[in-house]
C-alpha cells in the first residue's frame, strides 16, 4: 500500500517498475538474511523475517482481524503454516547452495500452478524446458554432473511444492478475508509457529541488536516492501504482464548472488537458470495462470 502523500508519485511511476523493485527488494532481502546464518541460523533468520514481518504488515496495513468464521481463521492458519514451511526450507536450501541456484529451483512451485490443468501443447514445451533445468542442477550426473549439495536441492524442491501450495492456499484466503487481511493473520500464525524453532536453534543471539536490526531489514526487504509494491502494480497491470515481470527472479537471484555474496555460477547453473527463466515466463503467459 502506497502512502497517501505518495500518490501522485506512485501513479507518475510505470507499475512495471513497482514489480522489478520488488523482485529486487526479494532477493536482497534473501541476501541479507544468508549473511545471517552464522548468527542464529536458517530457523531463526526464518523468525525473525516472519515476526517482523507480522508487525510490520500489521502496522502498515491495519486489518480488521476479528469477526470472521472459524472457518475462514482454519484457513488463514492453514496459509500461514505454508508459508512457515515454505521460507525454513527455502533458508535451509540457501544454507546449502547459492541463491540463484536456490531461487531457480524453487521456481518450480508456481511454474506447476501456472500450467497445471492446461492442455496446450505449447504448456509443455515450458514444462520441458523446467525439467531441463533442474537436471542441469541435479547432482546425479546428469549432464556432466553438479556439485551441489542434494540436501540442499532437496530443500530447494520442497520448498517449491510449498510455494505452489501457498499460491493455491493464498488465493482462497484472499477470496474468504477482505484485502490483505488474510494475508496478515497468516504471517502472524506462521510467526508463532516459527518461533519454537527460531528460539531452539539461536536462543540468546536473538536478543543480539545487531541480529534484531539485520532481521528487521530481512523483513522488510523480503516481505513488507515487495508485497506493498506488488500489490500496488497489480492495480495497474494485467496479471500476464506481472507473471512475466516475476519470472526474472531467478536470474535476478543469480545476480544478487554474485554482486552482493560473491557466487560464483558455472555454466550448469546459468544454464538452468535460463532455462526456467524462459520456462516461468511462457507459463505466465497461459490462460490457467490469468
Amino acid at each position: 500500500m502506497i502512502p497517501r502523500g505518495g500518490k501522485d508519485l506512485a501513479g507518475a511511476f510505470p507499475p512495471e517498475g513497482f514489480v522489478l523493485l520488488a523482485v529486487c527488494s526479494v532477493q536482497l532481502g534473501a541476501a541479507v538474511a544468508k549473511g545471517l546464518f552464522e548468527e542464529v541460523g536458517p530457523g531463526g533468520t526464518v523468525f525473525l523475517r516472519v515476526g517482523f514481518a507480522s508487525v510490520f504488515l500489521l502496522l502498515l496495513w491495519r486489518p480488521r482481524v476479528r469477526g470472521y468464521p472459524r472457518s475462514a481463521y482454519r484457513l488463514a492458519g492453514s496459509f500461514g503454516a505454508v508459508l512457515a514451511a515454505m521460507n525454513l526450507s527455502f533458508y535451509a536450501a540457501l544454507d546449502r547452495i547459492p541463491l540463484g541456484v536456490a531461487v531457480t529451483l524453487e521456481f518450480v512451485g508456481p511454474l506447476g500452478v501456472a500450467v497445471a490443468g492446461s492442455r496446450r501443447v505449447l504448456d509443455v514445451l515450458w514444462v520441458l524446458l523446467a525439467a531441463a533445468g533442474i537436471l542441469l542442477l541435479a547432482p546425479l550426473g546428469a549432464f556432466g554432473g553438479s556439485d551441489l549439495d542434494p540436501a540442499g536441492v532437496g530443500l530447494a524442491l520442497l520448498a517449491g511444492g510449498f510455494w505452489a501450495g501457498y499460491i493455491l492456499l493464498g488465493a482462497r484466503t484472499g477470496r474468504v478475508f477482505p484485502g490483505s487481511t488474510g494475508l496478515v493473520i497468516a504471517m502472524c500464525a506462521g510467526a508463532l509457529l516459527t518461533a519454537p524453532v527460531g528460539l531452539g536453534f539461536a536462543g540468546g543471539a536473538l536478543l543480539d541488536w545487531r541480529v534484531l536490526l539485520a532481521g528487521a531489514a530481512v523483513a522488510l526487504l523480503s516481505s513488507a516492501v515487495p508485497y506493498s509494491l506488488e500489490l500496488e502494480a497489480l492495480r495497474r497491470l494485467p496479471s500476464r504482464v506481472f507473471g512475466v515481470l516475476m519470472s526474472l527472479e531467478p536470474a535476478v537471484a543469480a545476480l544478487v548472488g554474485f554482486v552482493v555474496l560473491g557466487e560464483r555460477l558455472g555454466w550448469r547453473a546459468v544454464l538452468a537458470v535460463l532455462l526456467v527463466t524462459l520456462a516461468a515466463a511462457g507459463a505466465s503467459r497461459s490462460p490457467a495462470a490469468r
